[in-house]
């Protein structure tokens, strides 16, 4: 059984089937999973991606500055963890935003003592902003940020049910893993973290663990150590 655990969503995930904007019904179910899994006493920090609002690489294409767009990205993930925060206090879990660049007042600026207060209080905290560096992906912010904070693992919720051979959203023929090194991951080229972020993870010894996060009950099964997702280990 896991005590805590940094939690990865995608921007996209917040947007609901179209994966744009912030979808209220999306807000509200990963919002009670996360509740019930605090109230059953897991520490949960959160890292969202901004990819429902603006993703960084997407801005080159408009015109922007890589850099610059990076920033607007930072940006979008505080947006994300601001409306998923507010989620969670209806659910009645107290929880704060942080972000990896001063934004005060609005956020309070990532301290990892203050953010691990507010796990070993019981309350739930989102780290925004990345890295706090363009060229950083969110995937590798939350590598990060779960080293930091000393996480037990590194759960990344997403559509499906685990790593794959391949995208089992095209290829029907594609073949589930049950478990992979992160030599294995980074060697196949697996997309589900980046190299930086598998890395990271690699280097401090931080499992990962890839799930369908959408299906209801899968995250507090998950940390009370039911077989769930794929497992990334050294």
């Amino acid at each position: 059984m896991y005590k805590r655990v940094l939690l990865k969503l995608s921007g996209e995930s917040l947007g609901g089937p179209e994966g744009k904007g912030l979808d209220p019904e999306s807000l509200r179910k990963y919002s009670k999973e996360i509740a019930r899994a605090a109230k059953a006493g897991l520490q949960i920090a959160i890292v969202n991606g901004g990819g429902n609002i603006f993703r960084g690489l997407q801005g080159l294409e408009k015109g922007f500055d890589r850099v610059e767009g990076d920033r607007m990205g930072m940006l979008a993930t505080v947006i994300n963890s601001l409306a998923l925060s507010q989620f969670i206090k209806d659910e009645g879990v107290h929880a704060e935003v942080f972000s990896a660049t001063p934004m005060e007042p609005l956020v309070r600026y990532y301290n990892r003592d203050n953010a691990v207060k507010v796990l070993e209080e019981g309350g739930v905290a989102l780290i925004a902003g990345g890295t706090g560096s363009p060229f950083f992906t969110t995937d590798s912010g939350a590598a990060l940020r779960a080293l930091e904070i000393n996480a037990d693992v590194v759960l990344k919720g997403t559509r499906v049910d685990g790593v794959y051979t391949a995208d089992p959203e095209k290829d029907p023929t594609a073949v589930k893993y049950d478990e992979l090194t992160f030599d294995e991951a980074m060697a196949r080229h697996l997309k589900v973290l980046d190299q930086t972020a598998y890395a990271l993870c690699s280097d401090g010894n931080m499992p990962i663990i890839v799930f369908d996060v959408n299906v209801e009950g899968n995250l507090l099964k998950l940390v009370n150590g039911g077989k769930v997702g794929t497992l990334v280990h050294r």
